[in-house]
């Protein structure tokens, strides 16, 4: 009870400072912890995942749970996370979610990626179409981001589950990597590993660490995606077909403890990383701007800062990140992001909820 009262007055205050300080935002949806995903409805209704196994429905003002979710393994970083409509949702109503689950091989759990559809605020039909294995009771690292390209391929991410030394560069073993599934969860003919014996047949790429961003750039139909680094070293990648990402045999980064895992931030074969921090960020959450509700800002990659609590505002040129503007400054640990149907950005902050960017 005293959590609730203290997070309601907390949203309340940050609701106070929206309308304040040179309006920079005005909170949308208040009251929630983490607001790990979230996504729009074409009634521009929003679906939310809270990390801790519920999902709200957020229309007219009102949150409403939605009910029959799958079981859902809550520990550390995992949880109920991301959330994105099939690209032709309106015509088949297919929605994608990753979660980590307990099912299968093993104590502990692992991400999952399910396919459900949204009825009466229950969600039926559900379809799991990929599931890591074995199990873990590590509570760190389970990704996990979902992007659709052009030809309705799903693509989702799953960190390396803490154990960087055995499942990032092993295509034998789930964990470390980016999936890539036909939208009903069948296996890419032209997937990278298909023909390679005892190989995971889903995977796109490998050698990550923990992706908790990936989006599709809308300009250039590439797959980005970002990165949890050790101490240093948080990454954005542009994500190819086949290709190892280094983790953990090159890395910017250092051990937690100030130790040093490898000499090496490059190695021929493996590819270098678009852009890096160090110190780390902490990133989570991605988004290109492509709308013109916000001027000179179209083009523009947004992605979200847990550690320091704001947005980073990179702006490119091409493939190159040239500078870094911070936005949203102290607003707390920020967890999502997405361009709304209207053309707006919407953050999704813990403690505080969902909140929208205000035009320049």
């Amino acid at each position: 009870m005293k959590q609730k009262i203290y997070l309601t007055i907390l949203s309340l205050f940050f609701t106070f400072l929206s309308f304040s300080q040179d309006k920079e935002f005005e909170v949308i949806v208040s009251d929630l912890t983490n607001p790990w995903g979230f996504t729009f409805l074409p009634d521009n209704s929003i679906l939310i995942t809270e990390k801790e196994g519920k999902l709200i429905h957020f229309k007219n003002g009102i949150k409403t749970e939605v009910q029959n979710l799958p079981k859902i393994y809550v520990r550390g970083q995992g949880g109920f996370m991301d959330v994105e409509l099939h690209p032709n949702y309106k015509q088949n109503g297919w929605i994608y979610f990753t979660y980590a689950s307990s099912e299968g091989k093993g104590k502990g759990g692992n991400t999952t990626l399910l396919r459900a559809k949204l009825k009466e605020n229950k969600l039926v039909a559900k379809e799991v179409l990929y599931k890591a294995s074995p199990n873990s009771t590590r509570g760190q690292h389970f990704g996990s981001r979902i992007a659709f390209d052009k030809e309705n391929h799903v693509y989702f991410s799953v960190g390396d589950r803490g154990n960087r030394d055995v499942n990032p560069q092993d295509i034998t073993k789930d964990c470390g990597k980016i999936y890539r599934l036909n939208d009903d969860g069948s296996i890419p003919k032209d997937n990278p590993f298909v023909n390679i014996k005892n190989a995971k047949k889903a995977i796109y790429s490998y050698g990550h660490r923990n992706p908790q961003g990936m989006e599709i750039n809308p300009f250039s139909n590439q797959i980005w995606a970002h990165e949890h680094g050790p101490r240093g070293g948080d990454e954005i990648n542009i994500i190819q077909k086949g290709k190892n990402y280094g983790w953990p045999k090159a890395s910017y980064g250092i051990n937690y403890s100030g130790t040093k895992f490898t000499d090496k931030t490059s190695i021929p074969g493996m590819e270098n990383p678009l852009h890096y921090w160090t110190p780390s960020i902490a990133p989570s959450g991605m988004a290109f701007i492509n709308s013109d509700k916000y001027d000179k800002w179209k083009g523009n990659l947004l992605v979200g800062s847990l550690k320091f609590q704001y947005v980073s505002r990179c702006i490119l040129k091409g493939d190159t990140i040239f500078k870094e503007v911070k936005l949203l400054k102290d607003i707390g640990r920020v967890r999502s992001i997405e361009q709304g149907i209207d053309g707006y950005i919407y953050v999704g902050v813990e403690n505080l909820g969902i909140i929208r960017l205000l035009s320049r």
